[in-house]
């Protein structure tokens, strides 16, 4: 199974099909998730910082979705801007989740080399947000 590529827009898009919907899954860390994120959207962070600050794997990342959701659930997974969203498909690839997609352009969207913003994020799109950690969508470690 490839890992579809998807904008902002589409994750949206799917996340309101009325047959099939798709959960967004925000993989950034808590404090990314908390300060403004997809509304309706799961976090499980595919890095976290260790001790010294350093960010590393989660390594609860792949048991931690397993939990929450089925293998056949359909997921577009996100992050900042689109590479640790990425890993995380291909982490859940590997353990047989059907249905992934990469938000390209994450949350917060890319930039060239000069500062200008390459591709939207959702953020930018102006889709709906929301901030804090709802019970139930947040990362409880």
């Amino acid at each position: 199974m490839a890992i579809e590529q998807i904008t902002p827009g589409i994750a949206s898009e799917q996340m309101e099909d009325s047959t099939n919907p798709a959960i967004y899954l925000d993989v950034r860390t808590v404090e990314e998730y908390e300060a403004g994120h997809p509304e309706g959207a799961y976090n499980v962070p595919v890095m976290v910082r260790d001790e010294s600050g350093q960010m590393v794997p989660n390594p609860d990342f792949k048991e931690k979705v397993e939990k929450i959701f089925p293998k056949t659930k359909r997921l577009v997974i996100g992050c900042m801007a689109g590479g640790r969203s990425q890993k995380a498909c291909q982490i859940l690839e590997a353990a047989g989740f059907e249905s992934l997609a990469n938000v390209q352009g994450g949350y917060g969207g890319t930039r060239d080399p000069s500062g200008f913003i390459a591709m939207k994020g959702w953020s930018q799109e102006g889709l709906p947000i929301e901030s804090g950690n709802p019970p139930g969508r947040a990362y409880t470690g």
